[in-house]
């Protein structure tokens, strides 16, 4: 490979960044996809980063399947560029068994913007992450901040009962539900009563949207973390995203959860927390790493054969690890 070769291959990272920081999408989007792909350049890339991000809004959106998180999306798209604020989409979907990119791909979502340079879409794989985010998520909302992003929307794969790591990774939840499909249940279920700042009942021109208003309002009657002095009560609003209809609702209630955590301390807690998990994540994968390049193929199997045959236990074996990183 020639020297020239080379020099395409390996991004400059400062001039990606300088380039995303004056909007350009592709500088971007390639920075996006460093992520993802866990380039060897990511240290570099989050070191060029870090002075330029802090300054945009995240808002997660998650739910069921079939509630209508692309269409609200869209509709929140709308009405914050309404407002004239620049706007970053993630939007976290299905992997592929087979190459393991995401299923449906922003190409066939949110057209209405495509178009836009104010606002950049970017689809995501899960790639087998439970939680509804993709592991390079936090990275990603990085790159969105310091590309000048004034709100980052990050909407959810849609898994369910087990979507709930995204009250990590934003500032404000806004959990969508919609009549007709047992969500007041699943909500108690899947821990959702307890991850939600804002619920929003989409689809309220279906029958039913009142009686799982009502739902809601009762679950979080008995009790759980909104109910302690001074704590966030979730507004309950309802939408119909298709038509744009309650959209402003959902804006101002989100804009007032902002000036309520800033307040209280909490926007600040909830960014230390994301950012202690954070490097929780990088400092276990690296010694992951690590204890694969000190002790080979053969050395754990090796040490589990011990635990497995009563010659150790494993706190002693993974204390003999630890000592040899």
């Amino acid at each position: 490979m020639t020297a020239r070769d080379a020099s395409r291959r390996t991004p400059d990272v400062p001039d990606l960044v300088t380039r995303a920081r004056e909007g350009d999408a592709r500088a971007v989007a390639r920075l996006i996809s460093l992520v993802e792909n866990a380039s060897p350049l990511l240290p570099d890339v989050a070191a060029a980063l870090a002075p330029h991000t802090g300054n945009a809004r995240i808002i997660g959106l998650t739910g069921s399947p079939g509630v209508g998180k692309s269409t609200s999306t869209t509709a929140l798209v709308r009405a914050f560029r309404d407002r004239e604020l620049r706007v970053g989409v993630l939007a976290v979907d299905p992997s592929s068994p087979f190459s393991g990119g995401a299923l449906l791909g922003d190409r066939v979502r949110m057209q209405d913007h495509a178009t836009d340079k104010d606002v950049f879409i970017r689809s995501m794989a899960s790639r087998g992450h439970l939680g509804g985010l993709s592991w390079a998520t936090p990275q990603a909302l990085r790159v969105l901040d310091a590309a000048g992003c004034d709100v980052i929307l990050v909407e959810t794969v849609g898994v369910g009962q087990a979507e709930v790591d995204i009250a990590s990774s934003a500032d404000t939840t806004v959990v969508l539900l919609a009549p007709g499909m047992g969500d007041g249940i699943q909500a108690a279920k899947a821990g959702i009563l307890e991850i939600a700042d804002i619920f929003v009942v989409n689809k309220a021109d279906r029958d039913g949207a009142d009686t799982t208003v009502r739902d809601l309002r009762y679950m979080l009657s008995l009790g759980g973390r909104h109910s302690e002095a001074g704590s966030w009560r979730p507004p309950i609003l309802k939408t119909v995203a298709s038509r744009s209809e309650g959209v402003e609702e959902v804006l101002d209630a989100i804009a007032k959860h902002r000036d309520w955590m800033a307040a209280k301390g909490e926007l600040a807690r909830r960014r230390t927390a994301r950012a202690c998990a954070e490097i929780e994540a990088i400092a276990v994968q690296t010694l992951r790493e690590r204890m694969g390049d000190v002790h080979g193929s053969a050395g754990l199997p090796a040490l589990a054969e011990r635990v497995v045959a009563g010659e150790t236990d494993p706190y002693t074996a993974a204390a003999e690890i630890v000592e040899s990183l």
